[in-house]
């Protein structure tokens, strides 16, 4: 298992690398829109007096990855604790069979949940997760949707270091640049075609899903990496039970074969003292 979590690891970070220029122009793209326009669209729109809260908890499907899945389940506690001291009512959006049974081990109430690509997410998953939270945010509050979406997930910063981190995903916050520009450097001018609002209407939900799918690969390469650190401390582990209970064994086994030897001995002793005092 440490070897096929090594493998595969690799390829849970080429394919963070791959999705990084896709994910960074469609930001770029929607930072433009947000900057050149006045247009207040719903996705990035504060809500008054937000009173619902949406968590995405992004975990895993399979266990033996050392501590990866309770760190995150942890972090989403601490939001969970964080939000209801602000007020607000948390509702609770899974990814992962971890915090599925985490949530209903405790009884939980879920408003819903997906799991069975933890290690390989594909952008139709991120997809669905997406379109799911943007209808809830888009719901008015009091027909049951939420004012705020949160996402906890595990970032892979290193094959030793996997940090779980909150972000909030809806309301969007667009900060703009505040740096100057240099003297050689032409300002693009946009234009925007049919209108603003429409361009904001169709990179919006592709600008949340992309958020969600980076997130999700961050979580499969930080698995892995969990999983193979952990396998690899248990494969020690079992070495160095292995090589224990042999050198027991050997000790066993001698103190058995040096009390046979003692025992023969002393029968032959016995015998040959007989036999002199019987002539």
């Amino acid at each position: 298992m440490e070897l096929i979590a090594a493998s595969r690891i690799v390829k849970a970070q080429q394919r963070a690398q791959a999705a990084a220029p896709y994910a960074r122009e469609l930001t770029r793209a929607v930072s433009a829109v947000a900057t050149f326009s006045n247009v207040d669209h719903p996705l990035t729109t504060e809500k008054e007096n937000p009173r619902r809260a949406a968590l995405l908890l992004i975990t895993s499907d399979r266990g033996q990855a050392g501590a990866y899945s309770s760190n995150v389940i942890r972090e989403g506690e601490r939001l969970t604790q964080l939000l209801k001291g602000d007020g607000k009512e948390v509702v609770p959006y899974l990814s992962g069979r971890k915090g599925i049974g985490y949530y209903a081990f405790r009884r939980r109430e879920v408003a819903q949940s997906w799991s069975g690509y933890s290690d390989n997410p594909s952008y139709n998953n991120a997809k669905e997760i997406a379109d799911t939270l943007i209808e809830a945010f888009l719901t008015p509050t009091d027909e049951g949707g939420v004012d705020e979406i949160h996402v906890v997930f595990t970032r892979f910063v290193s094959m030793l270091t996997q940090r779980p981190e909150v972000i909030r995903l809806l309301p969007l916050e667009v900060v703009e640049g505040t740096e100057p520009p240099a003297e050689d450097e032409v300002l693009p001018l946009y234009e925007f075609e049919p209108s603003a609002e429409d361009v904001l209407d169709g990179l919006l939900p592709k600008y949340v899903a992309s958020r969600i799918h980076f997130c999700m690969l961050q979580a499969a390469a930080s698995e892995l990496a969990s999983r193979q650190r952990a396998m690899k401390s248990a494969t020690d582990n079992a070495d160095d039970l292995i090589l224990r209970l042999t050198r027991e064994l050997n000790q066993a086994r001698q103190a058995q074969i040096t009390q046979e030897i003692s025992e023969i001995v002393g029968g032959a002793s016995a015998l040959a003292e007989a036999s002199a005092g019987s002539e």
